[in-house]
């Protein structure tokens, strides 16, 4: 982290936050993208960031009905509003396979599980904040949070800044339309050289990505290219040559003959991918383990003492305390432990505590890097099932009621890894701008339930 890096708005400054029209606006708008990411998700298999356009709608919303609102305020509308996002992404890449199962949970199980998982979420990203939003500062540009930020300067530096994202948004929501909608062009335009065979070239052509590309620069853009070429141009090939089984190799039904480049990708190269990224993630959680132990032990201290003595830690710095960050775990876990009805036993839980922490360490990292629409949560929860149906494989646990209780657990985990995604973007935007992370925590957890 840069000594010199100081925030848009500094830790001296008393400034409006946490009011009463900014949360109102932030639950609104947060059940909307709810409501589209979950739609959009079931249908394509993808979500979108919501930080972006909700801090537009919130600096126009709120600029209509009063005159003096405070980037902090916008900031707040757009952290609440970005839990729905990330709340839908992580029920709907789960839920659906207890439907397919024959075992569709109630309403209130969903409203139960999706909840915990959340706050759990939110409460596993309060160590990991230090390292990775502040130490890492300059290292993960975190391309969501850090274009939300200078959508919200926009505001305030003058009408020309604000046009100017202005017709950015413009600009690529029209070409989508004109793409998504009406089909004027191909997103994914392909040229293929040879008729007689499979040789094809391809790309996603859309503004989000070039949006992307822009924020998060050309070193880490190099890195992301490099990786699509390793895997189309060298591992696809590969296992196209040396392929030649009669039978079909799990997790595909077909043999690899009969596969197209897309087909390969999905039953192979995904799963690489996520172990890439398991494995990356591991590398960063050995290399942070000892600010995430530091900060546990302080924790417990503030847990035990019946009165800590009152430092002065400046406005920007101040999170929820540790002591709720371990109360609340323990809450949680004991609650889906205990309570009647939940398929989950003792194994299951601390699976779930231990591959849950793991991958909101993983997460925060990966959409530093790449960003939130682009993180491969769908992955992680793959992984997640591989490991505790691993598990229970080696226990002898193969009746159903098990593969339902990996499922239920999935869910939880899957939600906190969505919840750490969106949260890790929101307080980068909010140490850019100098907003009080335990004001956006709380939000947050609001934004939840």
């Amino acid at each position: 982290m840069s000594e010199s890096f100081k925030p848009y708005v500094s830790s001296d400054t008393k400034i409006t936050e946490f009011s009463i029209r900014a949360i109102v606006l932030g639950v609104l708008l947060g059940l909307i993208f709810g409501i589209g990411n979950a739609y959009l998700g079931l249908k394509v298999g993808t979500t979108v960031s919501a930080s972006i356009p909700a801090a537009v709608l919130s600096m126009a919303i709120l600029s209509l009905f009063y005159k003096k609102v405070t980037i902090l305020e916008n900031n707040i509308v757009q952290t609440i509003a970005s839990v729905g996002e990330g709340l839908a992404s992580g029920v709907i890449f789960t839920a659906p396979a207890l439907f397919l199962l024959g075992e569709p949970p109630s309403i209130s199980r969903m409203m139960l599980l999706s909840s915990l998982g959340s706050i759990l979420g939110i409460l596993f990203m309060i160590p990991m904040r230090r390292y990775i939003i502040v130490e890492e500062h300059g290292k993960l540009p975190f391309p969501e949070g850090t274009a939300c930020a200078e959508i919200l300067k926009s505001k305030q530096s003058g009408k020309s800044k604000a046009l100017t994202a202005v017709i950015g948004i413009a600009a690529g929501s029209i070409y989508k339309i004109l793409s998504g909608v009406f089909n004027f062009w191909k997103e994914v335009p392909s040229w293929t050289f040879l008729k007689s065979s499979k040789l094809e070239f391809s790309m996603d052509c859309t503004p989000a990505l070039l949006g992307v590309g822009y924020i998060i620069g050309p070193r880490i853009c190099s890195l992301l290219l490099f990786g699509g070429i390793l895997a189309w141009w060298v591992i696809i090939p590969l296992i196209v040559m040396f392929g030649h089984s009669d039978a079909a190799i799990y997790p595909a039904k077909i043999t690899i003959s009969k596969m197209d480049a897309d087909e390969i990708w999905s039953n192979y190269i995904r799963f690489i991918g996520a172990g890439a990224v398991a494995v990356g993630g591991l590398f960063n959680l050995i290399k942070i383990f000892p600010l995430v132990r530091k900060t546990l032990v302080v924790g417990f201290k503030e847990l035990f003492e019946k009165k800590h003595e009152s430092r002065r830690v400046p406005r920007t710095e101040k999170d929820i305390s540790l002591k709720w960050l371990i109360l609340g775990s323990i809450a949680i876990v004991l609650f889906l432990w205990l309570f009647p009805g939940l398929p989950m036993n003792f194994v299951t839980i601390v699976l779930l505590v231990v591959i849950g922490f793991f991958f909101v360490a993983v997460t925060s990292i990966t959409v530093g890097i790449v960003g939130s629409t682009s993180n491969p949560a769908s992955g992680m929860t793959i992984t997640t099932l591989l490991i505790t149906c691993l598990v229970f494989l080696a226990l002898g646990w193969t009746e159903k009621i098990y593969l339902i209780s990996a499922l239920t657990m999935s869910i939880v985990v899957n939600v906190a890894i969505a919840l750490a995604s969106t949260t890790s973007q929101d307080l980068k935007t909010g140490y850019l701008l100098g907003a009080t992370p335990r004001s956006q925590q709380i939000g947050e957890i609001i934004g939840t339930v």
